[in-house]
């Protein structure tokens, strides 16, 4: 280490052991550190240590200090001394900010196979949700004895992208003889299917390196691949094969169902490699709502195929009716899958086809017992299938006076709402998570989150308020899940174009949760996410004169070009809250290509639109209208009648707006 960093490293460990923020917090100008904090948090993303060294002493007793601190160690803890480490751990013990630079630390000496200092750590480690360190972990468990193989893969097959912790410990326990080679080939075919070329390699090279390269040639050119391969005896060329099947048919499902009907991958590639194949394809061309999907399925076994082919097995199956199929892929579906309860709901109306047995509909009852509720989309279906209306729930009773000075007196949830407060949202939301989180690991009951869900509403942080909400088990608190801040603002505008506002509600609710300067990653902004090209053209299409793109902050002209242009978008769909709530999130476009060919009950065709972000988003928006309706008129409301069905456009009895962004 240079001379300065172990100058650095001196000083830091000094001051960390200064015991004064107390006097200091009640002498500092607040606002001057407020933004000597915002300045390190500039120069941590830039990776500015000197900056940050020279800032740090500045932050000593403000509320903010454990994130200035973390982020000038963090940004060279790959230098850091185990001493100056310890002490900050010492120092602010007890913070999401020690368990946020242990999690780190962990990551660092596991990829260092430094296992004596991973092993003293980890058992104090709270945050539990780095799957990389879980692994690492588990590779500590190995060497000292224990069966983690199972566990391994499970971890190891649920990660989407490459990485270092998971790959390592299956590497070292395919070294061991313990993971089968087979689990490398799972792991390269999941990548394959998911367009990760990197995991297939990663995956692919603990075996061979050839083959690993082998996979390169087959990303890119599946069909030539199988074309010039004859054979497939040996067991890596079977699976080569396989990769390129799952690769040709994410390109093109229709071809490699060809290839698939050809003798020799017929009698040369396994049940269970042939199953998982015609998964991939039968799950592509449901994405793309052919017809044909049902049919690919059915080639294959549930048993060898992935949750994901099953998931969308189901899908196709409701497109075309096949309650049978829609049975036997949802009892395919592993047991933590399957009480999803969407697979729980459609399992249920499955068993209520005609032709099914009492003992079915019995069972039906119970699956339907077993979710109905507000909480959610099929809980709110299910609850409707068995005759009830969606009714708001008793309010828990009011918080006492020492509920809320607790919620109040919460360090962590000072810091987030503080670090909200002067624009680290990302920040504030991350350590208001792990505190509020503790829920999951003995802390916070439900009395204590509503009490914090209030704290962050008081504050206007609908966001947090909401979330927070949300995760009560026994108590459901609807003021708190679904606020109504700018009340008058929002329902005047949307009554004043002929729009339900609970409508309006629900989609606010989904986009922005009410955060007033929301951007997402696509340049969509304020409280409706309207993008830059649609706020223009809509704001030439209602009148507003004199727009300019930086307007659309404003609260009230961003309700104001959404409301309007949500109104010219259900107009276009002839009132369907389903095709228009897809449409504002995807566009116009994509909901009317996705409305093309049978005429479908709104439910399924929602589970089958092809894009996982809209298909969450529109069950959620009609569920969150439903509550705010319920708010709105104090009356009981029905899911079922702001859903109807979906099917192709009924000719010139439709309007359409082609010129719709």
């Amino acid at each position: 280490m240079r001379f300065s960093s172990i100058l650095t490293s001196f000083l830091l460990t000094a001051w960390l052991w200064q015991a004064t923020p107390d006097v200091q917090a009640q002498t500092r100008d607040s606002a001057r550190v407020d933004e000597v904090v915002l300045d390190m948090a500039d120069a941590f993303k830039k990776g500015d240590r000197k900056r940050l060294a020279a800032l740090l002493p500045q932050t000593r007793g403000h509320l903010l200090e454990p994130w200035a601190a973390y982020w000038e160690l963090r940004n060279r803890l790959d230098e850091a001394t185990p001493a100056e480490v310890q002490a900050f751990f010492q120092r602010f013990a007890g913070t999401y900010q020690e368990d946020r630079l242990r999690n780190d630390w962990l990551l660092l000496v596991g990829a260092r196979r430094d296992w004596a200092a991973f092993n003293a750590e980890y058992p104090r480690f709270r945050m539990g949700d780095d799957r990389s360190v879980r692994c690492y972990a588990l590779m500590a468990e190995s060497m000292a004895g224990a069966d983690v193989a199972a566990q391994v893969q499970e971890l190891w097959l649920s990660q989407r992208d490459a990485d270092e912790g998971c790959a390592a410990a299956a590497e070292q326990q395919i070294k061991l003889g313990k993971l089968p080679h087979h689990a490398a080939w799972l792991r390269a075919r999941l990548g394959m299917e998911n367009d990760r070329l990197r995991a297939v390699t990663q995956a692919l090279g603990m075996l061979n390196p050839e083959w690993a390269a082998r996979a390169n040639t087959i990303y890119s050119q599946p069909a030539r691949y199988l074309d010039e391969k004859v054979t497939a005896l040996l067991p890596r060329t079977k699976e080569l094969v396989t990769l390129a099947m799952i690769r040709l048919a994410q390109e093109d499902p229709a071809q490699a169902a060809l290839q698939m009907d050809k003798l020799r991958w017929k009698t040369q590639l396994t049940q269970e490699e042939r199953s998982w194949v015609w998964g991939a394809i039968g799950k592509r061309a449901a994405q793309r709502l052919s017809d044909a999907s049902t049919a690919w399925f059915a080639n294959g076994q549930d048993r060898h195929m992935h949750d994901d082919h099953l998931a969308w097995k189901v899908r196709a199956a409701l497109r075309t009716g096949n309650w049978a199929m829609v049975l036997e892929a949802t009892g395919a579906m592993p047991a933590p899958t399957r009480r999803d309860p969407a697979w729980i709901y459609w399992r249920a109306r499955a068993l209520l086809a005609p032709g099914r047995s009492d003992a079915d509909r019995q069972e039906a009852t119970r699956l339907m017992d077993s979710i109905a509720g507000i909480r959610g989309f099929y809980e709110q279906l299910a609850l409707e299938d068995q005759g009830r209306k969606i009714t708001l729930p008793e309010r828990p009773a009011p918080l006492t006076a020492e509920e809320r000075d607790a919620a109040r007196a919460n360090a962590g949830l000072q810091r987030a709402l503080h670090a909200i407060a002067i624009g680290l949202r990302p920040d504030g939301v991350r350590e208001w998570n792990y505190t509020t989180n503790l829920h999951e690991r003995g802390g916070m009951d439900d009395r204590a989150l509503l009490a914090a869900a209030d704290l962050a509403c008081q504050r206007e942080v609908w966001d947090r308020c909401i979330n927070t909400s949300e995760r009560t088990r026994g108590l459901i608190d609807v003021a708190q899940r679904f606020p109504m801040p700018f009340r008058d603002a929002v329902v005047k505008q949307a009554q004043t174009i002929g729009l339900d506002p609970a409508y309006v509600y629900g989609l606010i609710r989904q986009e922005s949760r009410f955060i007033m300067d929301a951007r997402s990653s696509v340049g969509a902004s304020g409280l409706m996410q309207v993008m830059p090209a649609t706020a223009r053209w809509t704001a030439r299409k209602i009148g507003l004169v004199d727009f300019t793109p930086n307007q659309i902050t404003d609260r009230d002209v961003n309700i104001a070009i959404g409301t309007g242009y949500l109104k010219l978008v259900l107009d276009d769909f002839n009132g369907s809250m389903p095709l228009s709530a897809a449409a504002y999130n995807a566009g116009p476009g994509r909901s009317r290509s996705w409305r093309n060919g049978p005429i479908l009950e709104a439910a399924a065709w929602a589970e089958n639109v092809p894009f996982a972000e809209t298909r969450d988003y529109v069950k959620k928006v009609i569920s969150n209208t439903t509550i705010y309706a319920a708010i709105l008129s104090g009356q009981p409301q029905s899911l079922r009648a702001r859903l109807g069905t979906v099917g192709p456009r009924l000719g010139s009895t439709e309007p359409e707006n082609k010129d719709l962004p």
